[in-house]
C-alpha cells in the first residue's frame, strides 16, 4: 500500500453541492466538484506542504457531477483528483485513477509536466494497456483560491471598434529585454503593467492589447526533451487559471495579472485574451493524461467514428474539444464568463474559431457554440475576435461568422504581401481590402470593423523578416526546417537576411514603412504584431513557437527609431480623421473614387492588367455618411492616397476635378516630401512608396 493511501478521508467530509463546478471556497471551507459521465468513483487528492497525499471519496453524485465539502479547507490547499472508471480506448475511455488530474475548472494551477513516460495513461509500448505507474511526482496541482482584489474604481475603456488599434503582444516577450524594466519584473504580468511598457503602449496609440495565451499551458514532452518549451502557449491545461510562469518569483499570477489590467485601464487600454478552446494540452491518443482524457475522453473530446481510440484532429495540434457537447459548452462559456467577471478582460480572440463552429458530425458552422455566445448576456458585449479557419475540411471560413464578431482576415494580408511583392494583377484586391473587405463582410449587417486588418502576427515573418528573407530558417526549431509555412509571399529584394548593402537596407526599410501606411489607412481596425514598429527580427524564423531568448523577445535596444516615429505618425493620422475610421462601408456616391497615376479613373481594365502596379484612392471627408456620438453628421478631411508598388521613376497627376485644389503632404513614406509643404502639378516620384495629400482647406486639422 503506497504512502498516499495511508492518509485516510477526513471524518468532517460532507456531502457539499454540484455547483459550482471547480473548487468554492466560501470563508469556512470548500466545495468540489467535478464532471464526469462515466466515472464509477471520483478520489479528491489534497497535498500537504510536504507533497503528501491524503485522499477523499467523493461520496456523492448529482446527475454527472461529483461533490463534496471540506470544512476547514482554504485558499492555498493544492489538489487534484484521481478517477476510477473504464479502460477503454478502443471505445474511447482512458480513465486510470494512477494519472492524477487537473480540475478542469482549477482556478489557480502550479508546477509543471515533466516529460516522463508516467504521465502517460497506456503503457509506453503498448498504447491499449493501462500504465499503473503514479503520475503525481510529474504533473502540476490545482489550488484553492479566494476571490478578493480591489479593482477600486475599474472600468472598462470599452474603445468603439471603429477606434481600436490592435496590438498584439506576447508577456514575457514583451518586455523580457526591456532596459527600463528591473530585471526581477521583466517578462512577468508585473513587467506589462510597468510605467516604461504602457508608456510605449500610450505613445504608440495602440487602444487595445491581444495578450497571446496566458491560459495555463504546458509544454509538449518532444519539445522538453529536446531543451525547448512550448513558448507562445497555444496548448491549454487550464481554461480559468492565469499562466505561473508569467508571475514574479514568489508571487500570486491572479493577483498579479489583475494588476496588471487594472494598470492598463488607467491608460485607458483595452485588454484581449487570445484563448485556445479548440484543443488541449494533451495531444493525441499518444499524449499525457493531465486532465479531460482522465475525468471522460469520450465526452470531452471529438473522437474518430471509425476509431474511437484515435481523435478527430481540426486542429494540427493532435485533438480537438468538442463543442457539440454541453459539458464542453458550459465549460467554454463559463471560462470566457469568469475572465470577463474575475479579471475585467475587454474582449477575445479564438484561436482556430472554425473548429468551435463545426457540428455534430464535423460539418461546418453548424455548431451551437456560435448561437450560446451571441445570447450571453456578458460574453456577447465584448470584443469577439475569430480566428475564421482550421486545417479540416472546409475550414476556411473567413467571412462567414455572425455579425457580432470581428475576424482575422487572412485576404487582407495575403492581397497586401502580394501588392508590394510587385504581383502582378494585384491591384484590384488591394483596393477591395483597402474599402474594409465588403465583398466578405458587408453581408448580415455587419460593418467595417468585421475585418481585423494585419500583415504579421505572431505566426509567420516579423515584419521585417518579411522585407528579409524569401525563405523560412527554421532550423533551431529541431525540425530540419520542415516546420512553419513555405507561402510566405516574401521578398528579401535582393539578398537573403542581413546585408550591409544600403541601397537593399534603405528599400527594405521603405518597404516596411509601406507596409504600416496600409495598414493603419485601411478602413477595419488595425491589427500590429508587438516590435514590428521597431523592426524586430527573428532571423527569418516563421515559426519560433518554441524559442524562449531572443529569437521571440522584442530588442528594446536595437529598436528603429524612424520606424517607431513613422509608426506613431500613422496611428495619429488615422486618430485624427474619421475618414479613415468609417462606420460603414463605402456606398460608392463619391465617398470613394479610384484613380490611375495619370490621373484618369481607374477603368475595368485597369483593375485586372498585369502591369497595373500603383492605385489612387480619393476619400471624401464630406460624405462619410455617418453621425458622431450627439448625433450631427460627421464630417472631416478629404484626402488623396496613393499606393505604389512599382519600383523606379513614375509621375502623379492628380484628377482633373481634384488638381485645382491645393493640397499638402501628410505622409510620404519615400522621404522625398517633407510633411506639411504645399503640392503644385503633377508629382515625380520614386516607387516604391505611400504619399498621402491633404486637402489645404483643412490644413489647421493635420496630424501632429
Amino acid at each position: 500500500m503506497n504512502d498516499a493511501r495511508r492518509h485516510s478521508a477526513p471524518a468532517e467530509s460532507r456531502p457539499g453541492e454540484p455547483e459550482p463546478l471547480g473548487a468554492t471556497w466560501d470563508g469556512t471551507g470548500t466545495n468540489f466538484c467535478v464532471f464526469s459521465d462515466v466515472a464509477e468513483r471520483v478520489e479528491l487528492c489534497l497535498f500537504d506542504d510536504a507533497g503528501r497525499e491524503r485522499r477523499v471519496e467523493m461520496l456523492e453524485r448529482t446527475g454527472y457531477r461529483w461533490h463534496c465539502f471540506l470544512p476547514d479547507v482554504g485558499p492555498g490547499t493544492r489538489y487534484g483528483y484521481r478517477v476510477h472508471g473504464p479502460w477503454d480506448p478502443a471505445r474511447g475511455h482512458r480513465c486510470n485513477p494512477q494519472k492524477l488530474l487537473l480540475d478542469p475548472y482549477a482556478k489557480s494551477i502550479v508546477g509543471a509536466v515533466a516529460a516522463a513516460t508516467e504521465t502517460l495513461g497506456h503503457r509506453e509500448h503498448d498504447e491499449n494497456a493501462r500504465d499503473d505507474r503514479d503520475s503525481a511526482p510529474f504533473v502540476p496541482r490545482s489550488v484553492v483560491t479566494h476571490p478578493f482584489f480591489d479593482w477600486g474604481h475599474d472600468r472598462p475603456p470599452r474603445v468603439p471598434w471603429h477606434d481600436t488599434v490592435l496590438y498584439e503582444l506576447h508577456v514575457k516577450g514583451f518586455t523580457a529585454r526591456h532596459p527600463a524594466i528591473p530585471p526581477a519584473l521583466r517578462g512577468t504580468y508585473a513587467g506589462l503593467a510597468h510605467p516604461a511598457a504602457i508608456d510605449h503602449l500610450v505613445r504608440l496609440g495602440v487602444t487595445s492589447v491581444e495578450l497571446m495565451p496566458i491560459h495555463t499551458f504546458a509544454s509538449e514532452p518532444h519539445l522538453v526533451r529536446r531543451g525547448l518549451v512550448n513558448y507562445w502557449g497555444y496548448n491549454t491545461i487550464g481554461y480559468f487559471a492565469p499562466h505561473a510562469g508569467y508571475a514574479r518569483r514568489g508571487a500570486d499570477p491572479i493577483s498579479e495579472l489583475k494588476s496588471a489590467i487594472k494598470a492598463l485601464h488607467e491608460a485607458r487600454i483595452e485588454v484581449l485574451l487570445d484563448v485556445v478552446y479548440n484543443h488541449t494540452g494533451e495531444g493525441d491518443h499518444r499524449g499525457p493524461t493531465l486532465c479531460f482524457r482522465g475525468f471522460d475522453n469520450a465526452s470531452y473530446y471529438r473522437l474518430d467514428p471509425q476509431n474511437p481510440s484515435r481523435y478527430q484532429d481540426f486542429t494540427g495540434c493532435g485533438n480537438t474539444l468538442d463543442a457539440t457537447q454541453p459539458h464542453v459548452l458550459q465549460l467554454i462559456m463559463d471560462s470566457l464568463r469568469h475572465w470577463v467577471e474575475e479579471f475585467h478582460v475587454d474582449g477575445f480572440r479564438f484561436d482556430l474559431a472554425a473548429a468551435l463552429a463545426r457540428g455534430e458530425h464535423g460539418a461546418a458552422g453548424l455548431s451551437s457554440f456560435l448561437d450560446v455566445v451571441q445570447q450571453d448576456p456578458i460574453v456577447s458585449r465584448v470584443k469577439l475576435i475569430a480566428e475564421p479557419w482550421d486545417i479540416g475540411w472546409d475550414g476556411y471560413h473567413v467571412g462567414r461568422f455572425p455579425p457580432h464578431w470581428s475576424e482575422w482576415n487572412g485576404k487582407y494580408r495575403d492581397a497586401t504581401r502580394r501588392f508590394w511583392r510587385g504581383d502582378p494583377g494585384s491591384v484590384g484586391e488591394l483596393a477591395t481590402r483597402l474599402a474594409g473587405s465588403a465583398d466578405l463582410y458587408a453581408n448580415n449587417g455587419r460593418r467595417p470593423f468585421a475585418s481585423v486588418n494585419f500583415v504579421t502576427a505572431h505566426d509567420g515573418f516579423t515584419l521585417r523578416d518579411l522585407v528579409s528573407y524569401e525563405r523560412k530558417h527554421n532550423e533551431r526549431n529541431g525540425e530540419e526546417n520542415r516546420d512553419g509555412s513555405n507561402d510566405n509571399r516574401s521578398d528579401n529584394h535582393g539578398v537573403e537576411g542581413p546585408t550591409d548593402d544600403p541601397k537593399v537596407n534603405a528599400l527594405r526599410a521603405r518597404q516596411q514603412r509601406n507596409f504600416l501606411a496600409t495598414i493603419f489607412l485601411s478602413q477595419g481596425v488595425p491589427l500590429l504584431l508587438a516590435g514590428d514598429e521597431m523592426g524586430r527580427t527573428q532571423l527569418g524564423n516563421n515559426n519560433a513557437y518554441c524559442l524562449d531568448d531572443e529569437t521571440s523577445w522584442v530588442d528594446w535596444s536595437g529598436r528603429d527609431r524612424a520606424l517607431l516615429e513613422h509608426a506613431r505618425s500613422l496611428i495619429a493620422l488615422r486618430r485624427a480623421h474619421p475618414v479613415f475610421r468609417r462606420h460603414t462601408f463605402f456606398r460608392g456616391d463619391g465617398d470613394v473614387a479610384w484613380y490611375r497615376h495619370d490621373g484618369a479613373p481607374m477603368g475595368e481594365h485597369d483593375w485586372t492588367t498585369s502591369h497595373v502596379r500603383s492605385l489612387g484612392m480619393h476619400l471624401d471627408g464630406l460624405a462619410i455618411g455617418a453621425r458622431d456620438a450627439s448625433g450631427a453628421p460627421l464630417v472631416g478631411d478629404s484626402f488623396y492616397v496613393f499606393f505604389c508598388a512599382q519600383r523606379g521613376p513614375i509621375e502623379l497627376r492628380l484628377p482633373r476635378a481634384l488638381a485645382s485644389d491645393e493640397w499638402f503632404v501628410a505622409l510620404d513614406t519615400s522621404g522625398a516630401r517633407e510633411e506639411g509643404g504645399t503640392v503644385h502639378g503633377p508629382l515625380a516620384l520614386e516607387g516604391p512608396l505611400v504619399l498621402v495629400l491633404q486637402q489645404v482647406r483643412a490644413r489647421h486639422s493635420l496630424a501632429p
